[in-house]
């Protein structure tokens, strides 16, 4: 099969450059929705605010379901400080060094953005020497730095900025001639970005489907309950599309489909990983198997939650996961090889 690169990188960028951590998903939602209206492809929009695509195969009774979020790690604003600098809360869980330095948006209430830094509160080895260096990296010692000309709290506070705005980091999206991609919210806009192109690929080539498939567009994963509910009632076999982690002591890589055996929550089903494999075996997929033990999903959020399926989870390789992450087309590819191959498997 022969996928067209162009269209699937522009899914990516697309996805990947509007900010939405969790609990702001709105705008990237609006995004997927216009792509599928474009599409024809119908889809509902749960309570909570998740996004379920669904295309029609042969059996009703027995479907399949793939899920991927657009939620993504962020902040939110938890004090303003009297020398006009803002405390931060996160929204998820990453390492405060991770963010230092970066740029940010700081997005109100009424709709207005307003851009900073991600600062220690000591910023200047010239000033702190020692102490700059030394600082420990959590939210009591990093603020944000408004790009406006603000010195007290109240100067913050006449922009509009309140406690609760969300703070979005930039996401330095790059696309290297070697076929890197380099940027923040990999984990999951990638794999968001290979369903999409999925459902484009099998409507316009008007593939016929032995199951119906449903595309479950998560907007709470990073928060843990993402896929907790909705998901559509006759989905025998569930399979979040995250990310594989490469890195010290793992089998991942970032030139593979990364099919998960075991993550914090326990074992995925032997039987759906055993269907993966032997799918990947006969299509002379790249894939690896791996374990990761600080890693929960979509799928382990459903078990949680009471749902009766058989799970699975795989994904692209993302070096430096929850930082400014990294992977290769060859691994977005073979993702996404991956999940049409599954979606005509009878």
């Amino acid at each position: 099969m022969t996928y067209d690169v162009k269209i699937l990188k522009e899914y990516l960028e697309g996805i990947l450059t509007i900010p939405s951590p969790s609990g702001y998903t709105e705008k990237v939602m609006d995004y997927v929705k216009n792509e599928l209206n474009s599409l024809k492809i119908p889809y509902i929009v749960t309570n909570k605010g998740a996004l379920v695509a669904t295309l029609k195969g042969e059996n009703e009774d027995y479907q399949k379901t793939f899920s991927a979020h657009v939620d993504t790690l962020g902040a939110m604003v938890k004090t303003i400080k009297s020398n006009g600098a803002l405390g931060l809360t996160c929204v998820g869980g990453y390492m405060m060094n991770s963010v230092e330095g970066e740029n940010c948006t700081i997005h109100t209430m009424d709709g207005k953005i307003y851009s900073g830094t991600i600062q220690t509160v000591k910023p200047s080895v010239h000033i702190s020497g020692k102490e700059a260096y030394d600082l420990n990296r959590t939210t009591d010692n990093m603020e944000v730095v408004i790009d406006e000309k603000v010195s007290s709290k109240d100067d913050v506070e006449k922009l509009g900025i309140e406690i609760g705005d969300f703070v979005c980091f930039d996401s330095r999206t790059r696309f290297t001639e070697s076929g890197f991609i380099k940027s923040r919210h990999l984990d999951d806009k990638a794999s968001v970005g290979i369903l999409l192109y999925t459902m484009k690929y099998l409507v316009e080539n008007k593939v016929s489907l032995p199951y119906t498939i449903n595309f479950f567009i998560s907007n709470y994963e990073e928060i843990g309950h993402g896929a907790s509910a909705a998901i559509p009632a006759n989905t025998k076999e569930f399979i979040a599309v995250d990310m594989g982690c490469p890195g010290l002591d793992q089998n991942s890589t970032e030139y593979d489909v990364c099919i998960c055996a075991k993550d914090s929550t326990g074992p995925y089903d032997v039987e759906l990983r055993k269907t993966l494999v032997n799918i990947c075996k006969k299509e002379n997929i790249p894939y690896k198997i791996d374990i990761y033990p600080s890693y929960g999903s979509d799928a382990s959020a459903a078990l949680r939650a009471g749902w009766d399926i058989k799970t699975a989870l795989i994904g692209a390789g993302i070096f430096a996961s929850h930082g400014y992450e990294r992977t290769h087309m060859d691994s977005i590819l073979a993702t996404l090889d991956l999940v049409v191959k599954y979606c005509l498997e009878k």
